[in-house]
């Protein structure tokens, strides 16, 4: 009979107790769901669109939508352009790397951020939400 190993065993235990005091990286489910990850490297914002502002900002981040005020009126696709507009220069992007993934003729939309992180976006949109 083999002896047993005690020193391997207590090892392992203590190993066990350290990962548990070192964080865990944030996941998807730290974040609204109106923020989702599309794979290889995109987020997809949904966004609820008010037209017609006096001025561009973010009203709110909830689970369900992104509140955007926007400072164009509802007509010939010119709301669409100042949401595109005004979400990259939020999340501080250029305008290529921002498209509209589906909701053309909706108030409700969702935003195709090409790359950046559930992360990034989400600190961009509480910072300009903060600032307003």
């Amino acid at each position: 009979m083999a002896p047993s190993n005690k020193k391997g065993k207590g090892k392992a235990g203590s190993a066990d107790s350290k990962a548990s005091t070192v964080p865990k990286p944030s996941t998807a489910s730290d974040f609204p769901s109106c923020l989702r990850s599309v794979p290889p490297s995109s987020v997809a914002i949904t966004i609820h669109a008010k037209p017609g502002a006096k001025s561009a900002s973010i009203t709110d981040v909830s689970d369900e939508a992104v509140g955007v005020q926007i400072d164009a009126p509802a007509k010939d696709g010119e709301a669409n352009a100042a949401l595109l507009d005004y979400i990259s220069s939020v999340l501080g992007v250029k305008r290529r790397q921002v498209s509209l993934g589906a909701g053309s003729k909706s108030r409700d939309k969702v935003v195709i951020v090409e790359e950046l992180t559930i992360q990034d976006v989400f600190s961009a949109l509480k910072k300009s939400q903060d600032l307003k």
